[in-house]
């Protein structure tokens, strides 16, 4: 398995980049999120990459970020839903759209992704539930203490939402819960902002 590429930049045609690694192009589907925020032509660029193997092709996918080859990786799990479908998620929101989406159901935010109808859209929602917790918005990025810091970010938003509190209205006030505050100092806090909503 390829899981990283540090290169030189050869070509940029979205989707694909050709990267120069000692002496070998290897070429490599991006989603747009990692292609805006690559280097110019000539610059040294890292990619934490993913490779798929087929019988006709060895298919490599390239990403910005951990969180986002996390992303792709849980997408592309799904039945039916292959790189090609994954990489337009990825270029049609950042992850942080696509997992606040996922807490809320909200189908409308997937259906505006070109190729990904209403259906797509619920199957997608049910199955990526509870899979891509590293995205929560509020929850600490990966590094250390990563996995409570989302545990607790979850937590406070299953106590709010048990406590009759709307999607919405849950995922507004984990925002403002800062990252590594234990679960119940989170949900005093989440109050607190709800209250003065």
């Amino acid at each position: 398995m390829i899981g990283r590429l540090t290169g030189i930049l050869r070509e940029k045609n979205p989707p694909q980049v050709l990267l120069d690694v000692g002496g070998i192009g290897y070429e490599v589907d991006v989603p747009m999120s990692t292609f805006y925020s690559l280097p110019r032509i000539g610059d040294t660029v890292t990619l934490c990459t993913h490779l798929a193997i087929r019988e006709d092709a060895h298919l490599l996918y390239g990403f910005a970020t951990e969180r986002e080859r996390h992303a792709f990786r849980a997408l592309i799990r799904i039945s039916g839903v292959g790189a090609k479908t994954a990489l337009a998620l990825l270029s049609g929101m950042d992850v942080d759209g696509l997992a606040e989406a996922v807490v809320l159901q909200e189908t409308a935010r997937l259906t505006r992704v070109p190729g990904i109808g209403k259906k797509t859209a619920e199957r997608l929602l049910l199955e990526l539930k509870g899979k891509l917790g590293d995205a929560l918005p509020g929850a600490p990025g990966a590094g250390a203490g990563a996995p409570a810091g989302r545990s607790d970010a979850n937590d406070v938003l299953n106590a709010l939402l048990a406590l009759g509190y709307s999607d919405k209205e849950a995922m507004f006030a984990v925002k403002q819960v800062p990252p590594g505050t234990a679960v119940g100092d989170g949900i005093r806090v989440a109050l607190k902002v709800l209250s003065k909503g």
